[in-house]
């Protein structure tokens, strides 16, 4: 099979436009307040991954929930915005970016709503799964609209590191206000935090974003919408299914499944003159080993929220908004992070920035299996700092890398890569990550006698399921429920603490040998595989 010259170009990372495209153009004063309006629906989603975090313990008390339940509440919204991403930013790139923002803001306000007021757990990740849809607009329209407002690549390279701190910055706001919520309200008032955020964003959006889109775009292809989800939900599946302990031939066919939507996926996309993603870009190292180095940042990130959250609230006994504060030095530095890295990013190779970055994050982990249990919080504050710096710094780079490989006109396809690699980490975070804490807590939890089959089944699923249950038990058996919850609990810490600093030691050996090859010339003129 040929390519077009166009796509060849695109393959090596060289911009066919750039012979003939105009002079590179400096943005002034009308760009960087654009770039401060997409912020918000960054600052929003990024508050809602960390508040429900903080809001987990109080929904699982609440509904009282099975641990399976508690994942696919976490787990919906980044699994449905995974399968989405790429076919919204095709959506985006014919039929205008800016609009598919505001689309994307109006129904994520609905469902915001929906989701403060569900009534039952399964009405709750069916508004996730609302905001999943919706949200999937949102994410590849603020980086490709940056792609295309900031031509000059050192502005381009600062607006993305603002935007990447906008995650951060969500994250360090939301257990702030998360906890001052909770502690005064139920827990569905996290969910509205976005609403206020929305209606500032469309307001304003229309006066200060110009709209943009491909000049040549292909048509939609619905049967790629398809099978893009059906790889990502059955895999996801599966992880899950194995963790907990499920059949194993469910997981294999789920797995097959998911691999077999994944092959036929790429298969399409290679025979279509108009591919929704050009798998070929893939056939760069540089952008593939950003792509996977995006992926396992932010499934460091999110894993380490998940079981700190619970350990802060129910083994330590700290309440929403003091836990918001332990995390909180952290979450600033993975701020700080981002931005300091620009211009060490100009004077070191992006190998070299990107794999000592993920170094720090493997030490966090490192720090804590090493332990043997969860830690204190002033502990934990350390180890979330060291976290930071790594996450902060690599995910800035790795996201520059990834849109400086193709043209402007396919910005939306790039960033929709990169917004996928993003929320697939954030999945896996917890399916992988979650599953198997959960399944080391169930296998070392210790019941004592005398309770009933449901306080049993209850205190099984979930930690908070067990807090819960000693609220109602003997001073006696309350006790020795909660220590062997505690402990099971802190064991699986352990564990998955363990996983996570290996995987991320392999993430920075992957980015030791893949980022070699660059970028070298404006706007993806060159790149060297």
């Amino acid at each position: 099979m040929t390519s077009s010259p166009s796509s060849s170009a695109r393959v090596s990372g060289v911009n066919p436009r750039a012979a003939s495209s105009s002079p590179v153009s400096l943005a002034g004063r009308r760009e960087w307040f654009a770039l401060a309006v997409l912020m918000l629906p960054v600052l929003l989603v990024s508050v809602d991954n960390t508040v429900l975090s903080f809001a987990l313990p109080e929904i699982s008390r609440h509904f009282a929930t099975s641990g399976t339940m508690l994942l696919w509440i976490v787990d919906s919204y980044p699994l449905v915005l995974a399968g989405l991403l790429v076919a919204m930013g095709s959506f985006g790139d014919r039929f205008g970016r800016r609009r598919l923002l505001m689309i994307g803001a109006a129904g994520f306000a609905l469902f915001s709503v929906a989701a403060a007021f569900a009534p039952t757990a399964g009405f709750l990740v069916a508004s996730r799964v609302g905001l999943g849809v919706f949200g999937a607009m949102l994410m590849p329209s603020t980086l490709s609209l940056i792609r295309n407002i900031f031509t000059d690549r050192n502005q381009r390279r600062i607006a993305i590191a603002v935007w990447a701190a906008g995650f951060s910055a969500g994250a360090a706001l939301g257990p702030l206000l998360g906890g001052a919520l909770l502690e005064h309200f139920w827990w569905g008032s996290v969910f509205l935090l976005a609403v206020p955020v929305l209606v500032l964003m469309l307001a304003l959006t229309p006066a200060v974003v110009p709209e943009s889109r491909d000049a040549n775009p292909g048509r939609v292809d619905y049967a790629s919408i398809v099978l893009s989800i059906a790889t990502m939900l059955p895999v996801v599946y599966a992880i899950k299914n194995l963790a907990k302990g499920g059949p194993l031939l469910v997981s294999v066919t789920a797995a097959f499944i998911g691999l077999a939507s994944g092959t036929v996926f790429v298969v399409r996309q290679l025979r279509r003159r108009d591919p929704m993603l050009d798998v070929r870009l893939f056939t760069v190292r540089a952008f593939t080993g950003a792509v996977l180095v995006n992926l396992l940042a932010i499934f460091s990130l999110v894993g380490f929220l998940f079981f700190v959250s619970q350990h802060l609230q129910l083994v330590l006994g700290y309440s929403p908004l003091d836990a918001g504060l332990v995390l909180l030095p952290g979450l600033l530095v993975t701020i700080v992070a981002g931005l300091a890295v620009v211009p060490l990013a100009r004077r070191l190779a992006p190998h070299v920035v990107v794999s000592v970055s993920l170094l720090f994050s493997a030490a966090a982990y490192g720090m804590i299996a090493l332990l043997g249990e969860g830690g204190s919080a002033g502990f934990l504050m350390v180890a979330f700092v060291v976290l930071g710096v790594g996450v902060g710094a690599s995910e800035t780079v790795s996201n520059d890398l990834i849109l400086s490989t193709v043209p402007a006109a396919k910005a939306g396809a790039a960033s929709a890569v990169s917004e996928t690699a993003y929320e697939v980490g954030s999945v896996l975070g917890t399916a992988v990550l979650g599953s198997i804490l959960l399944a080391s807590y169930q296998r070392n939890l210790m019941l004592p006698a005398g309770l009933s089959s449901a306080q049993a089944d209850t205190s099984t699923e979930t930690l908070g399921g067990a807090v819960e249950v000693a609220t109602h038990l003997g001073p006696s058996s309350a006790s020795l429920l909660r220590d062997s919850a505690f402990s099971a609990f802190d064991s699986g810490v352990t564990v998955t603490s363990g996983i996570a600093a290996l995987l991320m030691v392999g993430a920075s050996a992957l980015a030791a040998w893949s980022l070699r090859s660059r970028t070298t010339l404006p706007d993806g003129a060159a790149a060297r595989r």
